[in-house]
């Protein structure tokens, strides 16, 4: 990952406490809530600034999870939601209308990891007269995962780092011989769900016991809330492994995997390997845009990738509100993609940008288009 990518997923988490910036107009008289994933939260702070600056409209993000940006948005509590998971009706029974689900950007989900002690194997002694093995291949910016192996490390069932299964996977790598800690997430998750459902695709054992979803019931691990509790949580545990978005780990400096992907292919999470996913699923998004796209056939494409969505009121009723949020939204899929591949989010591609505006051009309030 080049310095310019680096710096500037640091620089965007930067003060995100302060997710309200004032622009420097008096033109600031609508504000909007939003509540919910923290999966792309990293992108809705640099939108929250972004927009207030460009605009002079207010919008704050609390980054809280998926299940209880849900719980706010449907008793009224935020003017928007932000989830990764596909909302159950449970938790859609309080709406009290249509909701749309409205795609914002795709992004991975990623396994880090902290291991003590990890040394090269050393080179085997050579013979006179015969040359020296090559050095292993790289394989990315950590070791190696495959799907079932993954599900069997969250399942318990490989309880230590130098298991078989690791090392003949990461020969160039000495593992040591420590316990494993797994940490999942306390909340509900939109990245739980897309972890979950990936690691039900490549496991029998894992769905049929643990399932998928944005809660499960966890065999083994510790537990962190938010995508930057479960990130802070593996950094202060010794041989600990867990599952953030991508900007997470990078911003948080941390180690993360490379998984093979159905196609065989060994693959780091990257822009690039994130967009190859998303292409791949386009053919295959349903009229509500929901859907989850882990382990797509792709070769280039890395396997545990999902889309964002933002949930909001087909039929606004405030009218200062509405519009303010049907603009903001606009922006959102159209200049708001620009700031996405910074922060290592695979922007909307074109034709899904096109459908995304005639549903939000649908919005109304007060039975009267929201947008001009």
């Amino acid at each position: 990952m080049n310095r310019f990518v680096l710096c500037a997923v640091i620089a965007a988490l930067v003060g995100m406490t302060a997710l309200t910036p004032v622009a420097p107009t008096e033109a600031q008289t609508v504000a909007l809530l939003g509540a919910g994933a923290t999966f792309a939260f990293p992108l809705y702070a640099k939108w929250s600034q972004a927009y207030a600056l460009e605009r002079g409209v207010r919008v704050t993000y609390q980054p809280v999870g998926s299940g209880e940006g849900i719980r706010r948005f449907v008793t009224g509590a935020a003017d928007f939601a932000g989830t990764d998971a596909l909302p159950t009706d449970a938790q859609m029974g309080q709406a009290s209308g249509q909701v749309l689900y409205l795609p914002m950007v795709a992004g991975s989900v990623v396994p880090l990891y902290n291991i003590k002690d990890v040394e090269p194997k050393p080179a085997p002694p050579t013979t006179p007269g015969v040359p020296p093995p090559p050095p292993p291949k790289a394989i990315g910016p950590g070791l190696a995962f495959t799907g079932p192996l993954l599900a069997d490390i969250f399942l318990g069932k490989i309880k230590t780092w130098d298991d078989p299964k690791i090392t003949d996977l990461n020969p160039q790598e000495k593992m040591p011989s420590t316990p494993i800690t797994v940490i999942h997430r306390s909340d509900g998750s939109g990245t739980t769900a897309i972890w979950t459902n990936y690691l039900s695709k490549v496991s029998r054992e894992w769905k049929d016991s643990v399932g998928e979803g944005s809660s499960v019931k966890w065999p083994t691990g510790l537990e962190a809330r938010g995508n930057q509790g479960v990130a802070d949580l593996v950094k202060r545990t010794a041989n600990s492994i867990g599952y953030v978005e991508l900007a997470y780990a990078v911003t948080n400096r941390m180690t993360f995997g490379s998984v093979r992907n159905k196609a065989g292919q060994l693959l780091a999470p990257s822009l690039t390997t994130t967009i190859k996913a998303l292409d791949a699923a386009l053919p295959g998004i349903p009229d509500d845009y929901l859907t989850l796209m882990t382990n797509p056939d792709t070769p280039d494409a890395y396997p545990i990738v999902g889309l964002t969505y933002l949930m909001i009121y087909n039929e606004q009723s405030d009218s200062v509100k509405g519009p303010a949020l049907a603009q903001f939204l606009w922006w959102a899929i159209h200049d708001g993609q620009k700031h996405a591949p910074p922060l290592l989010y695979a922007p909307l591609p074109r034709n899904l940008v096109v459908r995304l505006g005639r549903t939000v051009k649908g919005v109304t309030v007060n039975g009267q288009p929201a947008l001009p």
